[in-house]
C-alpha cells in the first residue's frame, strides 16, 4: 500500500475484508451486496448484478445480448462459460447475399440479431453453481424494471448521443425516448414489459424466455423486419450455454486467464506476451504508450484473420501463443517509429458491461455481459419488450473466413472476461469495456499494475491510448509532451471528447486476505464490500 494524493481529484481503491463487488452501476453493486447479505455466493451476486444492469443501463446490456463469465471456486481450477447467441440455421452468406447484403453487416439489419445467449448463460451458472433461488436474484430488477429507476450521470450522457439512432426504430423511441427525448440524468425511466419477461425467466428458468409464447412472439418480430430467425433457433438455445476450458498464459510470474475464441482474450494474451520481452518498468511514458500500440497491432492483425467460432479456427491458440510465434512478432517492434497500420476492418464494437465479485468463501467470478453496440440492433419488439442485440453484425460475408456467417455458428467475440492466478491462487478477477479496446485494455491495465506498481484505481484511471484503424486514439488526459513525442515516431495522433471504455477489478492480497477493488471513474459505479 503506498500514500495516495487526496488532492488528485481521482477516487482511492475500495477496501474491504470479507466480500466485495465491483460493478460499472452503483443500483448493481447495491443488488449483488445484497444477495450476499442473504447468504448468497460469488455467482449469485453477479446475476442479480447483471439483471439490474439490464434494467438501468439498457444502451449497454440486456436480456437480448451475450454473455462470458470465469469462474474460480475456491481451491477449484478456473472455469470458462461461453453464453454467446448463434446465426438462425438459415443464416448463410448466400441468403444475406440474396437479402441485398454486400460486404457487411449494417448494425440495425435483423440480419445483426443472433439468438441470445445472456439468458441461458445466467441460468447455467445459476443451475451449476448458485445458491440462492432465481427468484431472489431477479427481484431487485423486477422492481426497477416494473417500478422505474432513476437514470445516472454516465448513462444519461451515453443515452443522449444514442438518440437519433433510437429514433429509427418506431418501438425502441416509444420505450426509451418517452416525450420523444432521452431521459436526463435523475429522471425515472421504467420498462413493464422487460419486468414480465425477467418474472417469466424467474419462475419458469430459460424455457420461457427461448420456448413458446414469449419466444413466438420474438420470433415473428423478427421475421417481419426479414430476419430469418425461426423458433427452432430459439428453442435450441435454450440450454446453449457452454463450459469450456480457458486459455491462459505466463506474464512475470502471474497467469492471465481468458475465455477461449469465438471470444479476443487471446488478443490480450498476444499483447502480453510480446511486451513481456521488453524492460516497461524503466521506459518513459511515451516508450510504454509506444511498445503498447504496436503490439495491439500486431495482435489484432490476427485476430481479425484467424478467430471466430472455436470450429473454424483450431490450433490458433497453441500456434500464436508459441515461443517462435512470439519472438517472431516481437522482432518486428521498432521502437522509434510506428508501423504501418495493420488490417482493420471489424466493425465498431463498444457497448459492454462488465463486474466481479468475489464472496465471503473466496469464490470469484469474472463477469461480462452485452448487446453490443450501443442499443444493439435497436430492433424492439413491442410485444415482450425485448431489446436485441447487433452481435452478427461482426460476421463476415467472405467465404472461407473464419468468421464468415454460417448456420448455427457463434460470431468473434469482443467482450472477455478476465481473471489472473499465481499457482493454485486466485490474484484478481478483472475486466475493461470499450468494445474493441477491451484486449489491448487488459494488456495495459496489468502492465500498470504489475510493471509500475500501480494500485487498481491509479491503473484504471491513467490516461488510455488504443491503436486503432491507422491511427493512435488517445484520451484528453494524455499529456501533450507525450503525444507530441508519439507524433514525431508516425503515430496519427486522435484526441478522443469522450472516456475510452472502462474497468473494474478486485485484487486479492495474499498475504492478509484484504480485498482491493476498483470500479472506473469514467462510470457511474463502484466497488463495495464488507
Amino acid at each position: 500500500m503506498t500514500g495516495f494524493d487526496f488532492l488528485s481529484g481521482r477516487r482511492p481503491p475500495t477496501y474491504a475484508g470479507k466480500a466485495m463487488v465491483a460493478t460499472s452501476h452503483p443500483l448493481a453493486t447495491a443488488a449483488g451486496l445484497g444477495m450476499l447479505a442473504k447468504g448468497g455466493n460469488a455467482v449469485d451476486a453477479a446475476i442479480a448484478a447483471s439483471a439490474v444492469q439490464a434494467v438501468v443501463d439498457p444502451l449497454m446490456t440486456g436480456i437480448g445480448g451475450d454473455c462470458f463469465a470465469l469462474y474460480a471456486p475456491k481451491g477449484g481450477k478456473v472455469m470458462a462459460l461461453n453464453g454467446s447467441g448463434r446465426a438462425p440455421a438459415a443464416a448463410t452468406i448466400d441468403a444475406l447475399k440474396d437479402a441485398g447484403l454486400e460486404d457487411h453487416i449494417p448494425q440495425t439489419s435483423p440480419h445483426a440479431v443472433t439468438v441470445p445467449g445472456a439468458i441461458a448463460a445466467w441460468c447455467r451458472l445459476h443451475a451449476d453453481h448458485g445458491t440462492l433461488p432465481l427468484a431472489d436474484l431477479f427481484a431487485p430488477a423486477i422492481a426497477y424494471a416494473r417500478n422505474g429507476f432513476p437514470v445516472t450521470p454516465r448513462v444519461a450522457q451515453d443515452w443522449a448521443e444514442a438518440a437519433e439512432l433510437i429514433a429509427g426504430d418506431e418501438h425502441a423511441a416509444t420505450v426509451f425516448l418517452p416525450d420523444g427525448k432521452p431521459p436526463v440524468a435523475g429522471a425515472r425511466h421504467a420498462q413493464p414489459l422487460l419486468a414480465d419477461r425477467l418474472q417469466e425467466i424467474a419462475t419458469k428458468g430459460p424455457a420461457a424466455f427461448y420456448q413458446g409464447p414469449t419466444a413466438a412472439k420474438m420470433v415473428a418480430h423478427l421475421r417481419s423486419l426479414g430476419g430469418l430467425h425461426t423458433e427452432q433457433d430459439f428453442a435450441d438455445a435454450t440450454d446453449g450455454a457452454d463450459w469450456v476450458d480457458p486459455i491462459s498464459a505466463s506474464y512475470r510470474g502471474y497467469d492471465i486467464h481468458e475465455c477461449p475464441p469465438n471470444g479476443q482474450g487471446l488478443a490480450a494474451l498476444l499483447i502480453l506476451k510480446i511486451i513481456e520481452g521488453f524492460d516497461i518498468a524503466a521506459m518513459p511514458p511515451a516508450d510504454r504508450v509506444h511498445l503498447q500500440a504496436e503490439a495491439t497491432k500486431l495482435a489484432y492483425h490476427h485476430r481479425d484473420e484467424l478467430l471466430g467460432d472455436p470450429a473454424g479456427c483450431p490450433d490458433v491458440v497453441e500456434t500464436l501463443l508459441s515461443d517462435p510465434a512470439i519472438a517472431a512478432l516481437r522482432a518486428r517492434i521498432d521502437m522509434t517509429r510506428a508501423m504501418p497500420p495493420a488490417l482493420w476492418d471489424e466493425p465498431e464494437h463498444k457497448d459492454t458491461i462488465y463486474l466481479c465479485v468475489v464472496d465471503g468463501q473466496g469464490n470469484a467470478i469474472s463477469f461480462i455481459n452485452s448487446i453490443f453496440h450501443g442499443f444493439g440492433s435497436t430492433r424492439l419488439d413491442p410485444a415482450t419488450g425485448v431489446l436485441f442485440q447487433s452481435r452478427g453484425a461482426s460476421f463476415r460475408l467472405i467465404p472461407g473466413h473464419p468468421n464468415a456467417i454460417a448456420p448455427g455458428k457463434r460470431p468473434m467475440h469482443t467482450i472477455i472476461p478476465g481473471m489472473v492466478t499465481q499457482g493454485d491462487r486466485v490474484v484478481m478477477p478483472f475486466g475493461v469495456m470499450g468494445g474493441q479496446y477491451q484486449a489491448a485494455g487488459h494488456a495495459a491495465f496489468l502492465s500498470a499494475l504489475i510493471d509500475q506498481g500501480m494500485d487498481l484505481q491509479q491503473a484504471m484511471d491513467q490516461p488510455r491510448s488504443f491503436a486503432t484503424e491507422g491511427r493512435l486514439d488517445v484520451e484528453a488526459s494524455m499529456p501533450a509532451d507525450i503525444r507530441d513525442d508519439l507524433a514525431a515516431r508516425g503515430h496519427a495522433i486522435n484526441v478522443l471528447a469522450t472516456p475510452m471504455g472502462g474497468s473494474q477489478a478486485i485484487r486479492i492480497h495474499a498475504d492478509t486476505g484484504l480485498l482491493e477493488g476498483g470500479s472506473d471513474s469514467r462510470k457511474d459505479g463502484m466497488a463495495l464490500g464488507y
